[in-house]
């Protein structure tokens, strides 16, 4: 029996972590979020904005315009690699109420 078989472990690295905010929820327990950041133009030196899109699985009931924070997982589908661990901010949208009815 060799030795590097009984030395080799298991080392996890720690899941990718990203923030960005939902701009879809149209899906159950999918929604999609884009994140943001910002680079350097190496020619113009100017400052470019980026985006990326991700569908994430939700559990948590995410609304649109939350910020959320997103860990990446295996693959729970065909477009879904990442779930949301945490909602970072809701927005103050309305929650319709439910109408009684009219009295007669």
């Amino acid at each position: 029996m060799s030795q590097a078989g009984i030395e080799k472990t298991a080392e996890r690295k720690s899941p990718k972590s990203v923030v960005g905010r939902v701009v879809s929820n149209k899906m159950q327990k999918t929604v999609v979020v884009a994140v943001q950041w910002t680079i350097t133009h190496p020619k113009y030196k100017k400052v470019v904005r980026r985006t990326s899109r991700y569908m994430a699985h939700d559990e948590q009931g995410c609304g649109l315009g939350d910020m959320v924070r997103l860990e990446e997982t295996r693959p729970l589908s065909k477009q879904k690699r990442w779930r949301v661990t945490s909602i970072l901010e809701r927005t103050g949208r309305d929650v319709p109420a439910a109408k009684e009815p009219a009295a007669p």
